[in-house]
């Protein structure tokens, strides 16, 4: 079995899903850790999934109503966040992935028709990048903002499930990239439903600036070469978001 990035012995009874803490010490009087599975300021908690008897970390899901965050081959300094959201655009096709979070294994795959042609990006490798990706996949963790894991380009959010590794890319049927970092998550509501801006700010203060009854999908495919005047700094930094999200 391998080694989790939270102890079993932090998981106690005292835990309970979805609950009030109505009464009880404030825990973090004790000095406990900012991480990705404990927050300051929260009303509630929830079992983790390891908890659940009938747990069996599998996760098929596909994002629809797409959009890419710049354009290909743009010349540098270019922002390929999107967070104000003026430079993105619909894209058709859709995101699916069938992952096992608790073997670290599975596929991801998104194909998606651009001005450019078919693009096709493919996962080939799960990997743990940072002790809080937990072998390649993880379910149910703070992640980005203040989160104490993840950096800050996106606001703090409550990750169902994500995953990181090597994979490769397609464009109409030929070679793109080849060894390539991936990353994609499925999160609470970073965009605004309708104007799709995403905030940094914490305007909720320690819950992040997130809609909790808004899903999204993202992924990004980044080149290993890194420039510094881009954001994110790399050479190349593919990056697509689902409004639109189904668990299967």
């Amino acid at each position: 079995m391998r080694q989790r990035f939270f102890a079993r012995k932090d998981l106690q009874a005292g835990l309970c899903v979805l609950c009030m803490v109505v009464g009880a010490p404030e825990p973090w009087a004790a000095g406990a850790e900012r991480g990705p599975r404990s927050q300051p300021g929260a009303d509630m908690s929830l079992y983790a999934p390891e908890q659940h008897a009938l747990y069996d970390g599998q996760f098929k899901i596909t994002g629809r109503r797409v959009y890419q965050v710049g354009l290909f081959g743009e010349a540098a300094p270019w922002d390929h966040m999107g967070n104000d959201a003026t430079n993105l655009r619909a894209v058709e096709g859709e995101i699916v992935f069938d992952v096992d979070e608790i073997l670290n294994t599975g596929t991801f795959r998104a194909e998606l028709e651009l001005p450019e042609g078919s693009y096709v990006v493919e996962l080939d490798r799960f990997h743990e990048f940072s002790k809080c990706q937990d072998g390649g996949i993880a379910a149910y963790l703070f992640e980005h903002g203040n989160a104490g894991c993840g950096d800050a380009n996106w606001p703090k959010s409550l990750l169902f499930v994500a995953g990181w590794g090597y994979g490769r890319a397609t464009l109409n049927g030929q070679p793109l990239y080849e060894d390539y970092e991936i990353h994609f998550m499925v999160t609470q509501g970073m965009r605004d439903r309708e104007t799709l801006k995403a905030t940094l700010a914490p305007a909720s203060g320690e819950a992040g600036a997130v809609n909790p009854a808004a899903q999204q999908l993202d992924f990004y495919i980044r080149s290993p070469q890194r420039n510094t005047v881009n954001h994110p700094g790399r050479d190349v930094f593919d990056h697509f978001f689902a409004m639109e999200v189904t668990w299967r």
